[in-house]
């Protein structure tokens, strides 16, 4: 595997000699201050390039930018409406300028309105530390009572609409706030939150959508955009909705398996790839992600290893990386067999590039406040232990 770390610029706390000296071999980055819908230019991308290969004080850092996390897809391409069509045009104009600056990876997602979900970014554990967490009963709070969504208490168990209902009269205003405030954040490093009226207003468009409408839009973006990357020699890689079951009555078509198969066949390319993402599929019992690996494993592009805990009513939170119910070391062992197979193969990309995904807030971290689910100590911790799989695999070769 190859190493890597994600950082959100020049503005994120951590620098790259932090992650060097963490054990990343190179960077996953992604120009966040450019809005969805428009392109990523040619300056702007050596711009970051150049940031990822200086350290703060100006020596060469040792590393490069390697993957793109994400290049976003916009809700008009999603929905099929506005000026969809000219931003699949930007969106390959941003394509073939990161081919021409060498990156070859990009990683993006098709998860309408809210591209990741939690409603605690920093819970207690008894430890002290702190993880990212998706309580069932408090976002059922948000959807019935503060969204107030219709036809919300009709998605829930009557269990957890009446513990919602009870938990929303121990709320102030102030936990309320702090509740929608952690729900439509929006993805890391994102400057585009919104606020309930935009939630609102995008989920009254999709009410129109089917799941299966909704991923044709997808199969026809594909369509689109991975000729030009199979041109181009870049490696596609759709990251899984996270979490990977039904929100806000929102359509889902990239939770399980069979959500995959179906489109990575539609659009059978190399170029038309995975990101495996332990911790967003791992939300889901059924999902088996060793099996995932082997199944899926020549178009697995790029990996996300994390691993979370999950609870009857459907809530998670993020564990440590080698705790957790998805089985790690199976796991690792699984993407070693890959990376042979390939290396037998000839093929180029052996080393898939894995990044420790998330991390819990530890030591340092509780007091550094940077990014939720990004802390420098707990990511560090995760890929030494990461690390220590791999290397104990192949050594011993136990993974053959």
């Amino acid at each position: 595997m190859k190493h890597t770390w994600r950082w959100f610029g020049p503005r994120d706390p951590i620098h790259p000699e932090d992650i060097a000296q963490a054990g990343a071999q190179a960077v996953v980055s992604a120009l966040h201050h450019v809005p969805n819908g428009e392109v990523w230019t040619r300056a702007a991308i050596a711009q970051r390039q150049r940031d990822v290969a200086l350290a703060s004080d100006g020596m060469p850092s040792g590393l490069s930018w390697e993957v793109v996390e994400s290049l976003p897809v916009s809700e008009d391409i999603k929905k099929q409406k506005g000026q969809w069509r000219t931003h699949i045009d930007t969106y390959k104009a941003s394509m073939e300028n990161l081919a021409a600056a060498g990156i070859q990876v990009i990683c993006y997602n098709f998860m309408p309105v809210l591209d990741w979900t939690r409603t605690d970014l920093r819970w207690r554990r008894s430890t002290g530390a702190r993880a990212m967490r998706f309580d069932m009963v408090d976002f059922a709070t948000f959807d019935i009572h503060l969204l107030q969504r219709p036809g919300a208490t009709e998605d829930f168990a009557p269990a957890v609409v009446n513990a919602a209902a009870e938990r929303l009269t121990a709320m102030d205003e102030s936990d309320r706030r702090c509740l929608a405030d952690a729900i439509t954040k929006g993805l890391p490093g994102s400057t585009q939150a919104m606020d309930l009226g935009a939630v609102r207003d995008h989920l009254a468009e999709y009410g129109a959508i089917s799941p299966d409408q909704f991923r044709g839009y997808f199969i026809d973006f594909l369509s689109e955009v991975v000729p030009l990357a199979e041109r181009l020699g870049l490696r596609l890689c759709c990251h899984p909705d996270d979490p990977p079951f039904p929100l806000l009555g929102l359509p889902r078509v990239m939770s399980t398996a069979a959500d995959y198969e179906a489109v990575l066949g539609a659009v059978d390319s190399p170029a038309n790839g995975m990101t495996l993402c332990s911790g967003s599929l791992g939300a889901r019992a059924d999902n088996d992600l060793p099996a995932m690996m082997e199944r899926f494993g020549p178009k697995v592009h790029f990996l996300h290893l994390r691993n979370v805990r999950r609870e009857k009513d459907g809530s998670f939170f993020e564990d440590e990386h080698l705790e957790g119910e998805t089985d790690m070391v199976a796991l690792i062992a699984a993407i070693l067999r890959e990376e042979a197979r390939r290396r037998t193969e000839g093929r180029t990309d052996c080393d898939i590039p894995m990044r420790p995904d998330h991390g819990q807030e530890i030591v340092d971290d509780l007091r550094r406040g940077g990014q939720p689910g990004y802390p420098l100590v707990g990511r560090l911790r995760g890929l030494a232990e990461l690390r220590g799989v791999e290397r104990a695999l192949r050594v011993t070769g136990a993974f053959a």
